[in-house]
């Protein structure tokens, strides 16, 4: 072979060699990817992906929580190495006169996929290493669409974990008959011994038959539809958007205190994926 065509098929091998492989996404069998946000472009969060929710008034936010949700804001939400960063900061009293921190002791990120993207019905996967400061309340949850008030128009949170209780990831489900305000809330938990060290894919299966609740493929937790067609029980078949926050304080973060030193504190997100049935 000519000495210059087995130098360039040489060069030409090195290089594919060299690049990197892209693993297949995939989900359960005879599921499509829909939606998905791998964050691998550091900077902000991806506006064709998320918006912010932002505190309304200087008193902070429901359940009596303690920050402030700021926007665009680095400190708060970044993308970083290949990760979404959301950053609860304990902000220094200098700070608190500031638009940044709203007036409030701690600033947050809460963002939505609000009027960017829906689902009805999925298989929706996060891939997390969650905070375990005292006073934290790291969440990935989904809420309908329509401008319901709550909880009429359900809640499904695929992921929440307190501080206080480290590794006791909770799956849940609200509605008008089934509610945390009325001590009435379906859902169930299971124990993530490293849950604040190493990531886990926290999962939720949702179909018209069932909301199934798991982690790394393993399902702790299913929530029937009773087949009553009332709303008030199953409200569970219209579109939702996604959310992923981190929460400082509040009725059940704060249930034990917040420790003040250990701020800040972060919610690592590898990835959020959506994927449908190819049948539907």
């Amino acid at each position: 072979m000519n000495r210059r065509i087995w130098r360039g098929l040489s060069l030409a091998l090195m290089t594919l060699a060299a690049a990197p492989v892209q693993a297949e996404v995939t989900g359960p069998e005879g599921y499509r990817l829909v939606w998905n946000d791998e964050f691998d472009i550091d900077g902000l969060p991806d506006p064709a992906r998320w918006t912010y929710d932002v505190a309304r008034n200087r008193d902070g936010w429901y359940n009596n929580e303690l920050q402030y949700y700021s926007a665009r804001r680095r400190e708060n939400a970044r993308v970083e190495g290949g990760r979404l960063l959301i950053e609860a900061r304990r902000e220094r009293p200098d700070a608190a006169r500031t638009r940044d921190s709203g007036g409030q002791k701690f600033t947050s990120a809460r963002l939505v996929s609000r009027g960017l993207a829906q689902w009805t019905y999925g298989f929706f996967e996060v891939r997390a290493k969650l905070p375990c400061g005292r006073g934290t309340w790291p969440a990935a949850w989904l809420l309908p669409v329509a401008d319901i008030n709550w909880p009429a128009g359900g809640e499904i949170d695929l992921l929440e974990h307190v501080g206080h209780d480290p590794g006791v990831v909770h799956g849940t489900v609200h509605t008008s008959s089934y509610n945390h305000t009325r001590g009435t809330e379906r859902g169930g938990q299971t124990r993530i011994a490293d849950a604040c060290d190493a990531f886990h894919r926290y999962q939720v299966h949702w179909t018209p038959e069932a909301i199934k609740f798991g982690v790394d493929d393993v399902v702790y937790y299913a929530f029937p539809n009773d087949g009553r067609g009332d709303p008030a029980t199953w409200p569970f078949n219209k579109p939702f958007y996604a959310i992923l926050n981190l929460a400082v304080g509040g009725d059940w973060g704060g249930a034990k205190g917040v420790d003040r030193r250990a701020f800040p504190q972060t919610l690592e997100v590898d990835y959020i994926r959506v994927f449908q049935s190819t049948s539907s």
